[in-house]
Parts: structure tokens; sequence; C-alpha cells
């Protein structure tokens, strides 16, 4: 079962690219966890049985039932709290236990999963985990249905990142126009847009685009030709702005330079 994109738009319609690990790879991270899991419990049984020669049977079993939770359920639990959702075999997998809104587990979460993970992984041997997964969309597991998580791809491809330009229709207008100060908050926002423009559904995209041109707008000078497309405007205005800037930057150095030549023929006298 292959795992498709989760996209989670925040407050700013910015949108967050999520991957939701494949039934394959949550497997694969299970089958680790499991081993080192149960690696745990033998050597802590062999160590109680080791120290415990003149301790009764009774208090035997107890030792040996507190080292199967400990080594199966506080254990996984503890790791789980500490690193935000990690574990051996999430981390060999390249996975990362989130909640359903993108953020990091807590103890609650990871609590919730620790118990309802011993019913479903070792009790049935698995079966109950592998039975949910098969059927929900991200893979869960009964665990992380109800603690409201799921398991997240970390190792995802870099895209490269799109430089917003202006199209032809509207090169000599930006060329020519007055950009003033935009403020950082807006910049940020329109920049975000062009990067992750192509993720949206497209009224989202288009009522986005209209809002943050309408934004820039208030800054820039003369209007666009008639019929301009808010998307266009918007990757004009970022790239002319874009260019500007390290136009300055290089005239700058420029100058820099040109100081610095000047002051190293400069006559160099000590004082008396």
């Amino acid at each position: 079962m292959g795992a498709g994109l989760s996209s989670i738009i925040t407050g700013e319609a910015v949108v967050l690219e999520l991957r939701p690990a494949s039934f394959a790879a949550r497997g694969l991270g299970l089958i680790i966890d499991v081993i080192s899991q149960v690696v745990l419990a033998i050597l802590l049984i062999i160590l109680v049985l080791m120290a415990s020669s003149e301790l009764d049977e009774s208090a035997i079993r107890a030792l040996v039932l507190c080292s199967l939770v400990l080594s199966l359920v506080v254990v996984p639990v503890t790791v789980e709290t500490l690193t935000r959702g990690r574990s051996l075999g999430k981390l060999a997998t390249g996975l990362r236990i989130v909640r359903d809104d993108g953020g990091s587990i807590r103890f609650r979460h990871a609590l919730i999963r620790g118990l309802l993970g011993f019913l479903e992984i070792y009790l049935t041997f698995g079966g109950l985990a592998i039975g949910v997964a098969l059927f929900n969309e991200k893979s869960k597991r009964l665990g992380d249905i109800v603690a409201g998580t799921y398991s997240l791809r970390q190792r995802v491809p870099s895209k490269p990142r799109i430089m917003p330009n202006a199209p032809h229709y509207l090169q000599g207008w930006v060329s020519m126009a007055d950009i003033g100060r935009v403020p950082d908050a807006t910049a940020r926002r329109a920049g975000t847009f062009v990067q992750q423009a192509y993720l949206m559904a497209p009224p989202s995209r288009l009522a986005m685009a209209t809002s943050l041109a309408t934004e820039l707008a208030r800054y820039v000078a003369p209007p666009p030709p008639p019929g301009t497309i808010p998307e266009d405007y918007i990757g004009a205005v970022l790239g002319e702005r874009r260019n500007r800037e390290l136009a300055r930057l290089r005239q700058a150095e420029q100058r820099n330079a040109t100081v610095g030549a000047r002051l190293q023929k400069l006559p160099f006298t000590r004082e008396p």
C-alpha cells in the first residue's frame, strides 16, 4: 500500500507538505522495534534469574512480569516521548510519529500508543495492527487512531526552489514600476505562496493569489496592465524586487572595493 501526500493549511494559508509513511515502511520499522524490545526483555529476564536465586517463585514471576512491562511498554513510551516520536526502528526507516495536525507528540499520545501497542502487537501477534493498518489511508494502527497520530516520512527528496519571475507580457511594465518597501511579513507570505501554489486546490489558489496581489499592489505603482493574472503579478513583483536587491548589493560591493583600493594607495605616515 502506497502513501500519498497529506497537506495541512495553516492559518496564513501556508501549505505544509506531509508524506505519511507507507505500510511497508511502517512494517519494517515495527519489526526493528519489536526485535529490539524483545532482546531487551530477554536480557532483563536473564539478569533477574541470575540475581534472584534466593527468591521464591512468586517473587521471580513478579520480577519477570515487571521486566516485560518495562521492556515492552515503559521503555517505548519513554523513548517516543523524549524523542518526540522517534524510536530505533523509526530512525532506521526515516519515520516519525506526529499528531494528525503535524505537530510533535507528547506523553499522552505515546502512552496511548504504547498501551494499545502491547495489545495489538504482542497479545495478538501483530494481527490486529496489520488488519487495521491495511484498511487505513495513512497506514494507522489502532493506537494511532485512538491517540490521533500517524507515521510521517521525514526523508522526502527535496524539490528545487521555484524562482519567481515576470512573464513576458509583464516584463516591460515591472521594469519601470516603482516598488516600495514591501513589509517582510507580506513578502514572506507571497514567497511561500509561490513555492506551495501547485499543492493548493484551484479555488483556494486563486483566492490566495488575489488576496496577496491586492496586498502587494499597495506598494507598487503604477497598476499592472488590464487583464493581469494575480499569480503572474505576484511573480513579477517578487522577481523584480529580488533583481533590484541583487543589483543594489553588487553596487555596494563595487563601491566598497573601490574605496578599499583607494585607501590602500594612500601614503602611510608615522607620527613622530
